[in-house]
């Protein structure tokens, strides 16, 4: 197998131990991935770490610099009244994607489907959560996977659903083909969906989710995103754990090399620059 990177990385520190990152990840043998910069205002609650656009951003590229293997993604809330603005900045400042937990709105919102289309612009992917969210306040609502239709009007943009959108698998691989339908029927349409196979499925869970989405017979294995949803300081163990599960049922359902070297890394190349 070639290389495995983790696409779901959450930044929690501000003790930033960049070596004891890559050495954790090579302990599990995964070779990078996608950090997430700390969370910003309105999810902050519970998340320690910097709140401000600028102290986020340095943190994040603190933690990534100087290295090819830790790609940064910058977590913007869509509906702050400066988010064009923010993303303009972390464009600038060498963000290769963005973050987005929609905790208080729909993900069609016309203030955030304003920021959607400046992240389209710079040509950066968005890595969105799916699925119930344990946030302490009534809002997985905003996060059923149907209601991210509303991106088919976001030209150009690249975006993934993460934690399969669990517990609503079945509604994330039919939005998945809602998209495949559309842009075969409407070729203006250039928007692209991806799924971020990052926990959210409980193990128990976790053979049916890969059977469905290995099963249904959908052009799938190019959109798929291998991650844990991890941490930077990262729990080796956990990640290890998780890739031999997987690989277990890839065996079990006789998924082959190519398809897992893409799923493990060369799936995120392409959603960071296709």
């Amino acid at each position: 197998m070639n290389h495995i990177y983790d696409s779901h990385v959450h930044i929690f520190s501000r003790q930033v131990d960049q070596t004891a990152l890559l050495a954790a990840m090579k302990a599990a043998g995964v070779d990078g991935g996608v950090l997430i910069s700390p969370a910003p205002e309105a999810f902050a609650d519970g998340f320690p770490g910097p709140t401000s656009t600028k102290e986020r951003l340095d943190c994040l590229l603190q933690w990534t610099s100087g290295t090819l293997t830790l790609f940064p993604f910058y977590w913007i809330d869509p509906t702050e009244k400066d988010a064009i603005r923010q993303v303009r900045m972390a464009a600038a400042r060498g963000v290769m994607g963005f973050k987005v937990i929609c905790n208080h709105f729909y993900p069609g919102d016309a203030v955030a489907m304003d920021t959607y289309r400046a992240i389209a612009r710079t040509g950066k992917p968005l890595l969105f959560h799916s699925g119930i969210l344990w946030d302490s306040t009534p809002s997985s609502k905003y996060c059923r996977p149907v209601e991210f239709e509303a991106m088919i009007d976001v030209p150009g943009i690249r975006f993934a659903l993460a934690h399969i959108s669990w517990p609503w698998i079945d509604e994330c691989l039919a939005t998945y083909g809602k998209f495949l339908a559309t842009r075969k029927r409407r070729p203006s349409v250039s928007c692209e969906m991806f799924i971020d196979l990052t926990p959210g499925t409980p193990p128990i869970y976790r053979r049916e989710a890969l059977t469905k989405i290995h099963t249904i017979g959908y052009e799938i294995a190019d959109n798929l995103l291998f991650g844990t949803d991890n941490r930077a300081v990262y729990l080796a163990a956990a990640a290890a754990k998780w890739i031999k599960t997987d690989n277990a049922i890839y065996d079990a359902l006789d998924v082959g090399p190519k398809t897992r070297e893409k799923i493990y890394g060369r799936n995120l190349m392409r959603f960071l620059k296709p």
